[in-house]
């Protein structure tokens, strides 16, 4: 129970005096103060707002803006409530794609209905009672802040106006019949259905690897940009891209090989601006004779449309980006020993006499050795032309002005990791020894682990994007995002070595394995996982951790939910590239105020299918976890923040009862 008003001594008033002048600033009379206890107490005991939880989206941007704009599904879930016996399936399904792609969805209608005012009434109707049942759980304020300033009035009207009171119904009626009249029908139901988006989605958090093989990196970064409550835990690709335009050229070569891997250059070319011109003449001079099948674009026949000329191009695109990468990788591996990973120096093992590389002392067969820019007693030094290639890439990448605007949305959103409502974010792993216990790191000579490790690791990200760091920590920070992506005790990878050379140019498949770091076996363990909560100071009664990185192979049997229910890994794949791996296409975890959900979902097809056909994405919801009572605010960091709050009003009403501070009304 609270302490009131009257219970606080004079003693405990004075020892919180400066506090309390500064809060009498904002609340100058005991009936303004009182009134916002008021106000916070009844907010905390609304049901908590719901959390969307998202991981690996790996540049797919038309499924995750349909994610967000069905709310994985809970929209619809709602306007079938509301409607299911008034209304047949189809036209829920209709009414469902009018609220998430209204305007294309208008200008479908207007092709095929003959009586639009008939449907503008209809709409506006139902889109009020969607809207109404979707912010019941939120105050008038906060609606009121979602809602557009140019409609704000006129929305509110009709939200808090029972069409059927009898004295209020001709006002509810001629309201609707004036934004029809005046011609604002289609502007005011694009405007609602916005803001019924907005409000069926209280926060979101992504666990990384927005960048990647998918198409649209940089428009799902543009829909962030204007997005409002979410948080971003860097992911392995996020640290490649950052990496890159930090200016690191072995970040910037992987960046360039993943993306002609998969033949998905709009991110860096209608995005970011990135001119791959000269990449291109100087692939076609250098490897104009060779067929470079290793390297030709992991694209499905069904899928592709790109010519067999341009897939040729862009293979030899590939195969000259992937050898600057290891001349590149040499030398920054050289610069830092400490790390251990000069057994990824392969260029000057190869024997092409013989045909064969070696690799940790055995001999292994090389289709390919065709590598005109290497030479036999200098592997790893850049031609000219391949330099004046990587000096140009660098400058491309560091004055890419939308490149920047993006990262440092990654930058003011992101982090390592992010502790909310009892719950530990971070995208891929904490590196543990054997035994379980935290693994420490070497960094810049010092040792780390744990939420050290990963607090340090977040610096050393940031350092070279701010203003007052010296250049030898910025330098080393640019080379560490490198080894972010591929080092062995990288929190961010934490597997023994990137087999990438031995899949190109290898076909055992033993040499190409990947022994992961512990941490992926032990988070099945329940005390492991605890021990892992104690260790970041996670609190309460129900606590997890969540993860992406790992594509759970759902298809196959594998279950996203382990631990006892204490560990959530939530990549589904959502990349095209990773569907036959999992066998579906992404995970939603929604954590609302009854408990938890996980929305599995299969393949979106495209935003002009869902307009024209009303089709989503079809998802299956499992419960994860069932509160016993439904949370509210109260349970949640708001509501701890929003309790210190009145605990420090209440303390300044006895303040001005006992005559200690003056009220200044």
């Amino acid at each position: 129970m609270p302490k009131n008003a009257y219970s606080y001594t004079r003693a405990e008033i004075e020892k919180h005096r400066r506090l309390l002048e500064l809060l009498s600033q904002s609340f100058r009379t005991i009936q303004s103060a009182s009134t916002e206890i008021i106000n916070l107490e009844a907010i905390l005991n609304l049901p908590k707002g719901t959390e969307h939880f998202v991981a690996d989206i790996h540049g797919e941007y038309e499924a995750f803006r349909h994610i967000l704009k069905n709310a994985s599904g809970n929209i619809k879930r709602k306007v079938g409530e509301l409607f299911e016996a008034s209304m047949r399936a189809d036209d829920i399904n209709q009414l469902c794609t009018l609220i998430y792609y209204p305007r294309q969805k208008l200008e479908l209608l207007h092709r095929t209905e003959p009586d639009m005012e008939n449907i503008y009434q209809i709409t506006l109707h139902q889109l009020v009672q969607v809207l109404r049942r979707v912010s019941s759980k939120y105050t008038r304020s906060k609606v009121r802040k979602a809602l557009p300033r140019e409609f704000a009035y006129i929305i509110e009207e009709l939200l808090h106006e029972a069409p059927s009171g009898e004295n209020k119904h001709n006002y509810y009626r001629g309201i609707l019949d004036t934004i029809i009249s005046t011609g604002q029908a289609e502007p005011f139901i694009e405007a609602i259905s916005e803001v019924i988006q907005r409000l069926s989605i209280d926060r979101l958090h992504i666990l990384g690897d927005i960048y990647d093989r998918g198409p649209g990196a940089h428009i799902i970064m543009d829909t962030l940009a204007h997005y409002r409550d979410y948080d971003i835990q860097w992911g392995n690709h996020d640290a490649l891209w950052m990496g890159a335009a930090a200016g690191n050229a072995c970040s910037i070569a992987n960046v360039l090989r993943i993306s002609l891997r998969y033949a998905n250059m709009e991110t860096l070319e209608d995005g970011y601006g990135i001119n791959l011109v000269p990449l291109a003449m100087f692939a076609m001079e250098t490897y104009g004779d060779d067929p470079c099948e290793v390297f030709l674009p992991k694209v499905k026949a069904e899928d592709s449309s790109i010519s067999a000329k341009n897939r040729r191009l862009i293979a030899q695109m590939h195969k000259a980006v992937f050898v600057m990468q290891m001349k590149l990788e040499h030398d920054l591996i050289g610069r830092h020993p400490e790390w251990g990973m000069d057994d990824r120096n392969l260029l000057h093992q190869i024997d092409r006499e013989r045909g064969v590389v070696t690799i940790d002392g055995q001999e292994y067969p090389m289709p390919d050795l065709n590598f005109p820019t290497v030479d036999p007693a200098d592997p790893y030094t850049l031609t000219d032309e391949e330099q004046a290639l990587v000096d140009g890439l660098v400058h491309s990448f560091r004055v890419s002005d939308k490149l920047r605007r993006h990262i440092d949305i990654m930058l003011q959103h992101g982090s390592m990791y992010t502790i909310v409502n009892s719950n530990l974010l971070f995208h891929a792993s904490i590196p543990l020894n054997a035994d379980g216990s935290l693994k420490a790191v070497d960094i810049r000579g010092r040792r780390y682990s744990g939420p050290e490790l990963l607090r340090q690791t977040e610096i050393l990200m940031r350092a070279p994007f701010a203003r007052d760091v010296s250049e030898e920590v910025a330098d080393f920070a640019r080379d560490y995002y490198w080894y972010l992506w591929c080092g062995p005790d990288s929190a961010l990878f934490d597997k023994s070595k990137m087999a990438t050379f031995e899949r190109y140019f290898l076909t055992d498949k033993g040499v190409r394995h990947e022994e992961k770091g512990f941490y992926y076996t032990l988070r099945e363990d329940e005390k492991v996982c605890d021990m892992l909560l104690d260790a970041f100071g996670v609190e309460g009664k129900h606590r997890h951790i969540i993860n992406g990185h790992v594509p759970v192979k759902a298809g196959k049997g594998e279950r996203p939910v382990k631990a006892n229910g204490k560990m959530m890994v939530i990549d589904g794949g959502f990349a095209k590239a990773y569907h036959d791996t999992t066998g579906i296409a992404g995970y939603t975890l929604v954590y609302h105020s009854r408990g938890f959900q996980l929305v599995q979902h299969e393949p979106f097809s495209s935003e002009e299918e869902a307009v024209n056909n009303g089709s989503d994405i079809v998802s299956t919801v499992e419960i994860v976890e069932l509160n016993s009572r439904r949370v509210c605010v109260r349970d949640t960091d708001i509501g701890r923040e929003l309790q210190g709050q009145i605990d420090e009003l209440r303390m300044l009403l006895a303040a001005y009862r006992k005559g200690i501070i003056k009220e200044k009304g």
